[in-house]
C-alpha cells in the first residue's frame, strides 16, 4: 500500500482538500497530522481511498464523498458523512449533532456519544452510535439503519417516514409518527453481523433487548 502525509497544521481547508484530493488519485493511503479541528475535510472526495486523521476535526468531515474510507483517531463536530454515497468514516471520540445526516448509503460509526438529530433525513445506509445519541434522533429518517448502543433522549424517530433505529438503552420518548416494538431473531442476527464487523462485542442477551423504532402504521 502507498501512503502520502500531509501535516496540515499550517495549512487552511482549501489547501488541505486540495492536497488531499491531488493525492488521493496516486496514494492508496493518505495520513493527515495535525487536522487542528478544521471543518469540511475530504468534502465531496470521489476517490477510493483510505485516509487517516490523526486528531480531531470539525464539522461536516467527508461530506458528500464517495467510496472514501476515513478513520478519525479523536472527535467531530456537527454533520459527520453528511449526504455521503458510499463509503465509510469511523470516529474513536464523539460527535456533534446530526451524525450521518441525509446519507444515500455507506457506514458512519462514532464510538462515543453524539449530539442531537443523529441520522437526520438519512436515506440508505448504516450509522453506528457506541454511546447516547440526543434528541430527535432519527428525525424525518426515510430509509436505512441507526442502531444506538446507548440512550436516545427525546422524541426518538420524530416523523420517520421509512428506516429503522435499533436502541439498545433506554428511550426517553418517541416523536411523532414513531413507534417502537421489540427486535425478531432476523433483526438480532443482523445486527450481530454489523456490530461484529466493527468490533462492538455485545452477549446474546444483549442482542435480544435491543428495541426498534419503525413508522407508525397509523402515522401520515
Amino acid at each position: 500500500m502507498t501512503e502520502y502525509v500531509i501535516e496540515a497544521k499550517d495549512m487552511d481547508e482549501k489547501e488541505l482538500n486540495r492536497s488531499i484530493k491531488e493525492h488521493a488519485v496516486d496514494y492508496d493511503k493518505i495520513i493527515i497530522n495535525n487536522p487542528q479541528s478544521k471543518h469540511n475535510i475530504a468534502a465531496g472526495l470521489m476517490e477510493d481511498v483510505e485516509i487517516e486523521i490523526n486528531g480531531s476535526v470539525g464539522y461536516f468531515v467527508g461530506t458528500m464523498i464517495d467510496g472514501a474510507k476515513i478513520h478519525i483517531t479523536k472527535n467531530a463536530g456537527w454533520f459527520a458523512g453528511d449526504n455521503m454515497t458510499t463509503g465509510e468514516i469511523i470516529i474513536e471520540g464523539g460527535s456533534g449533532d446530526g451524525a450521518g445526516q441525509g446519507i444515500y448509503g455507506g457506514t458512519v460509526v462514532v464510538r462515543g456519544d453524539t449530539g442531537s438529530r443523529t441520522g437526520e433525513i438519512m436515506k440508505g445506509g448504516t450509522v453506528i452510535i457506541g454511546g447516547n445519541s440526543g434528541y430527535m434522533t432519527g428525525l424525518l429518517m426515510m430509509g436505512g439503519k441507526l442502531i444506538v448502543l446507548g440512550d436516545v433522549t427525546d422524541d426518538a424517530g420524530e416523523s420517520i417516514m421509512r428506516g429503522t433505529i435499533y436502541v439498545l438503552g433506554n428511550v426517553k420518548s418517541l416523536g411523532k409518527d414513531a413507534v417502537m416494538e421489540k427486535t425478531t431473531l432476523d433483526d438480532q442476527k443482523d445486527l450481530k453481523q454489523i456490530l461484529t464487523k466493527y468490533g462492538f462485542e455485545l452477549t446474546d442477551i444483549d442482542y435480544t433487548n435491543f428495541k426498534k423504532i419503525t413508522k407508525s402504521k397509523g402515522g401520515k
